[in-house]
């Protein structure tokens, strides 16, 4: 089945040797992310490599998501076995080193009596134990579990973000990132964005080295920047454990849906992620909820659909991403495509921008009714940032949609965009040749084959990168 919803898949233990590695592409893996909140430098280096020659052996193209861990705040070590609190029990946090107990949990946040007040949640891991707050003293802060499970090592510890004086990006995550950006990462993801300047402050710590962010929306903070986020953002992450803990459960779905639904709009890649098939952790098929969800994520537009621990710890990861591609490629047959165009050619007209960009938003739009009204069998876009095909990928169209570009990282990175086929293709010196030429390498690629016909959008090869696309062609195949 030819998916055009992407898979990303988290590499760990289970799939980090090169015959899974390998399997993992070939089972329709598009992009690979390497959660940098476990291991070392040194060995997600080494991981991003073992990716480039998997795509080697495999004649697969792949992009590569280094996710950045953001600041983390976390409780000391429980006791080895770990420790049970009591729904209703009540147990102390306090700011002071050394190991926590049942009834006195260490925090390594210096400030939490400062930002913590009574009626405040704090969580625990992945939000299964939780507790609330009843009073805030000078050396420790009383509060009542809400919630009760057991706690071992050193979870996570959530508490409410709007207060916290965490900053992102951390020194760490720049160190981080400066080191993946120049062994050639295509995306870094960041961690616990609050507003676009986080992206902004990212960039000029990597500057002059350029490289595609992801923000991470967890937050509520970032939910409401998110009309500048996914603008600044060169992707976007519907981070959903995390938007969990800090909104209720329920209002989750349709934060999911409007942040995809801005995403498609303004043509930025989004990832819908965690716990698409959690129970594949051990188990050899998803649950009939998890088959759901992964459909709706597809009826919503996202580009791409996201596996963690199923991938990097699970039973069977290539079976795994099998498996998504099978309920993401059955959905996209009831998906409302047409539909959605025809609302995106609406909701363009009543915000045009200014400049050069508004040029090819304009021809893409035009591209996707003259490629229903001719019946192509593919829009090929020739881009040299990968702009003109985010800008088509937006309609959803029913043709094949082939990117062609002379940069690999753009080819890479055009993984993660909805319904995209990039290739490499040389540069060349006039309109002429580039679309003749484009048209070639797609024919050769055997994407398209003699009798069809292809729509071609184009810009002067000889115009600075950023210039609008103003060349539209249709072409039959002869």
């Amino acid at each position: 089945m030819d998916t055009r919803t992407k898979i990303v898949a988290t590499l760990g233990p289970t799939s980090s040797s090169p015959a899974v590695l390998d399997d993992l592409l070939l089972a329709g893996t598009d992009v690979v992310r390497l959660n940098l909140s476990h291991g070392t430098l040194d060995s997600h280096l080494a991981m991003l490599r073992a990716v480039r020659e998997a795509a080697e052996r495999t004649d697969r193209t792949v992009a590569v998501l280094a996710d950045l861990p953001g600041p983390k705040v976390r409780s000391g070590q429980f006791p080895a076995g770990g420790v049970d609190l009591i729904g209703g029990g009540v147990v102390v946090l306090v700011t002071e080193d050394g190991p926590s107990t049942a009834e006195r949990v260490t925090v390594d946040y210096p400030s939490l009596l400062d930002d913590l007040m009574p009626g405040d949640h704090v969580v625990f891991g992945d939000g299964a134990i939780s507790l609330e707050v009843c009073a805030v003293r000078s050396h420790e802060a009383e509060c009542r579990v809400l919630t009760g499970g057991r706690l071992q090592g050193r979870p996570g510890v959530h508490l409410p973000s709007e207060r916290l004086r965490l900053t992102t990006p951390t020194d760490d995550d720049i160190i981080l990132a400066r080191a993946l950006a120049d062994a050639g990462a295509d995306f870094l993801a960041l961690s616990f964005v609050r507003s676009a300047q986080d992206l902004r402050v990212l960039r000029d710590a990597l500057a002059p080295r350029e490289v595609r962010l992801v923000a991470k929306i967890e937050t509520m903070s970032a939910v409401a920047d998110i009309d500048d986020i996914v603008v600044e953002a060169d992707a976007v992450m519907v981070a959903r454990g995390d938007l969990g803990i800090e909104c209720p459960l329920e209002d989750v779905p349709h934060l999911q849906k409007r942040i995809v639904r801005q995403c498609v709009e303004v043509g930025t890649p989004v990832i819908t992620a965690t716990q698409m098939m959690e129970s594949m952790i051990t188990s050899p098929s998803p649950t009939r909820a998890e088959v759901s969800d992964i459909a709706n994520a597809v009826f919503d537009g996202t580009d791409a659909l996201m596996l963690s621990a199923e991938s990097a710890i699970g039973l069977d990861p290539p079976a795994v991403v099998r498996m998504m591609n099978r309920i993401a490629g059955r959905a996209e047959q009831e998906a409302s495509y047409r539909q959605w165009a025809a609302r995106l050619g609406r909701v363009q007209r009543l915000s045009w921008p200014e400049g050069p960009h508004r040029i090819t938003l304009a021809i893409t739009h035009a591209a996707s009714l003259a490629a229903s009204d001719a019946g192509v069998s593919a829009i090929v876009c020739c881009t040299r940032s990968g702009r003109t095909a985010l800008a088509m990928a937006r309609f959803r169209p029913q043709a094949k949609l082939i990117a062609v570009s002379h940069d690999a990282q753009v080819v890479r990175a055009l993984q993660l965009s909805w319904g995209v086929t990039a290739l490499h293709l040389d540069r060349f010196g006039t309109t002429d040749e580039l679309v003749w030429h484009a048209v070639e390498r797609v024919v050769q690629s055997g994407l398209v084959s003699k009798g069809e016909t292809v729509l071609v959008l184009a810009g002067a090869p000889d115009r600075p990168s950023g210039a609008a696309t103003d060349v539209l062609r249709i072409v039959p195949i002869s």
